[in-house]
This record gives C-alpha cells, sequence and structure tokens, in this order.
C-alpha cells in the first residue's frame, strides 16, 4: 500500500488536473460584473475558468511545498499530458459525422468546443511556461528567506508567474476573434482584458493563502509531512 506521502500527491495531481480540465473545457464562456464599460468590454469581464483555475495556484504551491521542484515539475507534465489528451478526444468528437437523432447539432457543438480548442492552445502554452516561472521562483524565495514567509514564497511566485500566464492567454486567444458584437477586440480592450484577469487571479492569490497555511498545517501535523528541504528537489515518493 502506498504510504501518505505518494497516496497524497497522487489525491492532489488529481484535483490539479480536474480543475485545469474543467478551467479549459468552459473557459470560452466569459463573464461579467456590471462596473463599466471600456470600448465593447464590460470594465471587468473574464472568463469562467476563473472559477477552477484559481485552484492550480493553492495546490501548486502546496505540492513545490513538501515534495519540492520535482514534484511540482512532474505534476506540471502530468496536468499538460491530460489536457493534450483531452485536446485530442474533444477534436475527434468535433470531426465525428453528426447523427439526425443527436440532441446537440453540429453548429452548437462546434460553436463551443470549437472556440474550446483554440482556448486549449492558449491556455496550455501559458500554463506551462507560467508554472515553470512559478516553481522556479517557489525555490529562490525559499531558499532566499531559508523556508520562513510562506506567504511571500506564495503571492510574490504567483504575482510573476500569472502576469506571464494572463498576457499569453489573452493574446493567443482573443486576438483577431471577432466577439459577439462582430468585431475582435482591440490592443486597448486586450490590455484591459489581461489586466483585470492578472488583478483577479492575484486578488484571488491572496485569498488564497490561508489556505496554502492551513493546508500546510495539516499536511504537516495530521499526515506526519516534512516540507522538502529549501535547496534539494525531493520525489513525490521519498519520504522524509
Amino acid at each position: 500500500m502506498p504510504d501518505n506521502r505518494a497516496r497524497l500527491y497522487t489525491i492532489l495531481t488529481a484535483v490539479f488536473v480536474t480543475c485545469l480540465l474543467v478551467a479549459d473545457l468552459t473557459g470560452s464562456k466569459f463573464f461579467f460584473v456590471p462596473l463599466g464599460h471600456v470600448g465593447s468590454w464590460e470594465l471587468l469581464t473574464h472568463s469562467v475558468g476563473q472559477f477552477a483555475f484559481p485552484v492550480t495556484f493553492l495546490l501548486t504551491d502546496l505540492v513545490n511545498e513538501f515534495y519540492g521542484r520535482r514534484g511540482a515539475r512532474q505534476l506540471t507534465w502530468t496536468a499538460l499530458g491530460c489536457s493534450g489528451l483531452a485536446f485530442l478526444l474533444v477534436l475527434a468528437a468535433r470531426l465525428a459525422p453528426v447523427s439526425p437523432q443527436s440532441p446537440v447539432p453540429q453548429e452548437a457543438f462546434e460553436a463551443v468546443f470549437g472556440m474550446s480548442n483554440r482556448l486549449y492552445v492558449a491556455s496550455l502554452l501559458a500554463f506551462l511556461v507560467g508554472q515553470m516561472a512559478d516553481i522556479w521562483l517557489f525555490g529562490v524565495l525559499k531558499r532566499a528567506t531559508r523556508g520562513r514567509m510562506v506567504w511571500l514564497r506564495a503571492t510574490g511566485s504567483t504575482v510573476v508567474s500569472q502576469a506571464v500566464d494572463s498576457v499569453l492567454v489573452t493574446w493567443i486567444l482573443l486576438a483577431g476573434v471577432p466577439n459577439q458584437t462582430g468585431a475582435p477586440p482591440s490592443t486597448t480592450e486586450l490590455v484591459h482584458i489581461a489586466g483585470t484577469g492578472y488583478a483577479l487571479k492575484f486578488a484571488l492569490a491572496l485569498a488564497l493563502t490561508p489556505l496554502i497555511y492551513l493546508g500546510r498545517w495539516w499536511m504537516r501535523e495530521k499526515l506526519g509531512l516534512q516540507p522538502a528541504l529549501a535547496d534539494e528537489p525531493s520525489s513525490a515518493a521519498t519520504v522524509r
């Protein structure tokens, strides 16, 4: 039977992959809070993928804390592989001939999942670059503070990585793509969307900081796990 450390890593990976897939599959729909407008865009408008994606911030930091860079990178590559498989399965579903008995017509299916495929490309590229930046900076801050100030490495790594993520995913997903008004967003609107998305992610990162402390306490006190050394990555199966 796997020990607590390996078992928890499996659970965290499963939750991480679930959140990433849900964010990618649903992210082509945007929500808004009526605070005003910038051009044709609401002042606060962003993808509903934001409901699931911020959980990955929390899980990345917890895995980095207890399993080191190697464990966090393994988590990232696993999630990337699962997302790539999901992309191929969705593509196969789009290309399959539609039956006359299908309750969902091809046009409606294509309208949703066709945009989701573009979102997948944008999201996976931004995810990979952002995750690697997050993992690297988390380790740098952990070594610089000698394992103290959890809030600094958790929030600091997210501040940088999500700036990269927000810019990449916005431009790849929306540049040149007509919205419901029939016109593609302007550069000003793209900057605004990336900026508000980043601000939203930053606010969520701050809100999740207490959960990082709670998760860290639970993993140490209830499961008996010890954080990875600040200057040495550990494997997911290693017990310290």
